[in-house]
């Protein structure tokens, strides 16, 4: 007990010349009120590359400026992608060499997401705030695929987006066989043909909208983006003989404006060819909800109900055997069960 008392006695001695240590860091601990970005200007992502994102700000106006952005570092884990709506600090002026710097992100009306794959409950969010979907899809050269189609559809319901399709190449083959799969769900087709792009009818459709397009490789999606708009210049690409796929053109997605003459900008995105299109992370739910007039049926279905054509307690199969569904019904009916049955299964396309 002496000899412990004796060092402490030795220790005491030093007093105040014992040597505190400094802050590691040499900064001062942080403040727990942070700046008030309120009033910062906003605008959309209109291309995002390597960690840099270009942001449009006033579009339309006569203060319209594009702004070369890095994210601040208190969303270095939220994903940005072409859509979202940001606030900018720093310098926003546009200026050649100058950076912006995005410091908020808008809550988003709409996402649009796939999953590596079917199994992969992990959700990629491809694009933000989009109206309208456009699936893009060759008459031949590539092969149309049901199932690529019918996987977009579920996307576009499960996100809130209105599908469209259009169909390429029509001068080669009749896509009619392959449009009857749809043809209860009430989606606008427009037709394409070399030479003979639907420019006045999608300009139509697209005004005042905020369109993602969506395609295999080779089907004509980059060529029909170059029609409407003349200064796109997206690569385009060719289809192989032997595959039948398309080779990737398109590296990255990115917003390209349509300008309208008496109505307010649209905007077209382009995104990369897609070979598959997981839907792991989509519910039976988000697809009964595209289908409005039979979502009210099934509501009445018994709790863990399949909605397939086997389930004896399902009220879908009780109104059709009532003879209590129309032919449209019917049809749609058919197209929903094939739309959950392919949410579930394997992504083979």
């Amino acid at each position: 007990m002496n000899r412990h008392l004796d060092s402490y006695e030795r220790y005491a001695d030093y007093g105040d010349r014992v040597r505190v240590r400094p802050n590691p860091k040499a900064n001062r601990p942080r403040s727990k009120q942070r700046p008030d970005y309120s009033s910062a200007p906003v605008g959309m992502v209109i291309g995002v590359d390597r960690g840099r994102y270009t942001v449009i700000i006033d579009a339309d106006s006569g203060s319209e400026r594009t702004v070369l952005c890095a994210r601040a570092s208190e969303l270095r884990k939220t994903a940005i992608v072409i859509g979202d709506l940001v606030r900018v600090a720093g310098d926003t002026s546009g200026a050649a060499g100058t950076l912006g710097r995005i410091v908020s992100v808008a809550e988003r009306t709409t996402l649009l997401r796939r999953s590596a794959d079917d199994t992969d409950r992990i959700e990629r969010v491809m694009v933000a705030n989009a109206t309208q979907m456009l699936i893009v899809v060759a008459a031949a050269n590539p092969e149309p695929r049901v199932g690529l189609v019918d996987r977009s559809l579920v996307a576009a319901y499960d996100a809130g987006i209105r599908p469209l399709i259009c169909v390429t190449k029509t001068d080669i083959a009749d896509p009619s066989v392959f449009l009857a799969h749809f043809r209860a769900l009430d989606v606008p087709v427009f037709f394409s043909a070399y030479n003979d792009w639907p420019i006045a009818q999608l300009q139509k459709q697209l005004a005042g909208e905020t369109t993602v397009f969506i395609g295999h490789s080779g089907v004509g999606k980059s060529t029909l983006i170059n029609a409407l708009v003349p200064d796109a210049n997206r690569a385009t690409g060719h289809v192989n003989s032997v595959t039948g796929r398309g080779r990737h053109t398109s590296s990255s997605s990115v917003a390209l404006r349509l300008r309208g003459e008496k109505t307010k900008s649209a905007w077209v995105i382009d995104t990369p060819g897609v070979r598959s299109f997981g839907l792991g992370h989509v519910s039976a739910a988000s697809v009964i909800a595209g289908f409005a007039d039979l979502a009210e049926i099934v509501a009445e279905c018994p709790r863990g109900c399949d909605h397939s054509a086997t389930t004896p307690d399902c009220e879908l199969n009780l109104r059709a055997q009532q003879g209590e569904l129309s032919d449209s019904q019917r049809s749609r009916l058919d197209s929903l069960r094939r739309l959950l049955a392919t949410a579930d299964a394997p992504d083979r396309q």
